[in-house]
């Protein structure tokens, strides 16, 4: 994977080194908010970075991390597409960081790796990221009902979005 320059952002492949910074991030109540784990937040940043499905890539910003994008691939020849996730550190909302993140690596997803469509999943009362990546070219397909549960045992629903190449706005 080669790294990847946005306006605003570089995106790079993840190391060990960055478990420690992403799992901080991920323990803000703003990012856990959409994005729980377990009790031991390095241990699930670092089974990610070992599942050979997902590709993990740090956000850096200003010269330090600022989070992580995740992409997949569905290479099956009837339902080829790649769909992504991203979660990025509070002081860094609003600012544009993660709509160009997401506009770095939808760009890098159809130009390098021919995808034609693109898939993200955000909570579906995760109205800040549903703007952002409305930005890129994101459109809603559907409510995904009762979703992803809650550290609470609680359900909600996700709102499927997908963006094909040519609506990507560059």
């Amino acid at each position: 994977m080669t790294v990847l320059h946005g306006a605003l952002v570089t995106l790079r492949p993840s190391v060990r080194e960055d478990v420690p910074a992403l799992a901080a991030i991920r323990a803000t109540p703003e990012v856990w908010q959409w994005w729980q784990g377990g009790d031991d937040l390095p241990a699930d940043v670092s089974a990610t970075l070992d599942d050979p499905a997902v590709h993990c890539l740090t956000v850096e910003y200003e010269e330090r991390i600022v989070g992580q994008i995740q992409w997949h691939a569905d290479e099956s020849i009837e339902y080829r597409h790649a769909g992504m996730d991203v979660f990025l550190d509070p002081a860094v909302h609003g600012k544009g960081v993660g709509t160009d993140t997401v506009r770095t690596l939808a760009a890098h997803l159809v130009d390098d790796h021919g995808h034609h469509r693109l898939t993200i999943d955000p909570a579906a009362g995760n109205t800040a990221a549903i703007h952002c990546y409305a930005k890129v070219g994101f459109r809603p397909v559907g409510v995904m009902r009762q979703y992803e549960r809650e550290a609470n045992g609680t359900w909600h629903d996700g709102l499927l979005m997908d963006l094909l190449a040519d609506e990507l706005v560059r």
